[in-house]
């Protein structure tokens, strides 16, 4: 089966991008100008996926709103003969993809989140994309697909579930998912089947130096392990645990990114990726550029 679905658990409070993100979704800050979940939204598209599905919360409608249509807008837009803004504004979401949301009424965590759009993906695979992580494909060899879009050929090619890890330092490993192998670790672009996941290691004990990054490509059947998943850390029910259970029955795969990711949920993340993306940017690359060398 094709993976055309996506659900983007949205309804987290941000609690680290205080206190920007009080009354304002943290999805929705803005690298240089666009928010955070277009990018995320953008690479969903870039790799065939027409349905995106937001688990969100009551305060944070301004997500759903940001890719609905804004009628009054274009038409001030329209009138005035700003045809370029226009454009831009009706290119946020294609029209064949669709944005639904669903609402995760208390956080229970990544696992529940996940399980709440159960209804509206049914016996369909699909892909988790955490919406702070921006997965960069700049940096890729010329040519290559991006990620996300290579993980879900490999689904319609294997149907073994797709998950994203990147290299990290060692002594950084104690801060992130790592992931068993069995064999060795796959060059950049490549897929090899996972043994199991082993959250925030000690150095001496990490399995390897690869870490899961927030993409996830996933059989429908991980919804019935979820509603059995017990709470795990931090009495949230866990995307991982589940993910273990279903190594017991099925091949998991680790896919090697070739790409780079920025954590947008953190300050220094966020500021990493605006300073990415600022420096091409088409329209003010250069200047910005500029403005650095005149503050070193």
């Amino acid at each position: 089966m094709s993976v055309r679905k996506a659900i983007l658990p949205v309804a987290g409070l941000g609690t680290r991008f205080l206190p920007a993100s009080k009354a304002i979704p943290k999805e929705m800050i803005t690298v240089v100008d666009k928010p955070v979940i277009q990018y995320v939204v953008n690479e969903a598209i870039a790799a065939g996926i027409k349905e995106i599905v937001l688990v969100n919360h009551s305060a944070k409608r301004a997500i759903e709103d940001h890719f609905d249509v804004h009628y009054e807008l274009e038409t001030e837009l329209a009138n005035r003969g700003k045809d370029e803004l226009l454009k831009v504004l009706r290119s946020i979401l294609p029209a064949d993809v669709r944005v639904i949301s669903v609402r995760q009424g208390k956080p229970l965590g990544l696992g529940h989140a996940v399980l709440c759009a159960r209804e509206v993906v049914g016996d369909s695979p699909f892909a988790v994309m955490l919406p702070d992580v921006l997965v960069d494909d700049y940096y890729q060899p010329a040519g290559s697909e991006p990620d996300l879009a290579t993980m879900v050929r490999n689904f319609g090619a294997t149907q073994h579930a797709q998950i994203m890890v990147e290299q990290v330092p060692m002594d950084k490993v104690s801060q992130y998912g790592v992931v068993a192998l069995d064999g060795k670790p796959p060059a950049a672009g490549q897929s090899c089947t996972m043994t199991g996941v082993v959250e925030k290691p000690k150095q001496a004990d990490a399995p390897s130096d690869l870490a899961v990054v927030g993409r996830y490509v996933l059989p429908a059947r991980i919804f019935d392990l979820l509603a059995t998943t017990q709470p795990g850390a931090g009495n949230e029910i866990q995307l991982t645990d589940a993910i273990a259970a279903l190594m017991r029955e099925q091949p998991v795969d680790a896919y090697r990114m070739q790409g780079k990711t920025y954590d947008c949920g953190s300050k220094i993340g966020y500021l990493q990726a605006t300073l990415a993306y600022a420096l091409r940017h088409p329209q003010v690359g250069d200047e910005f550029a500029q403005l650095i060398r005149a503050h070193r």
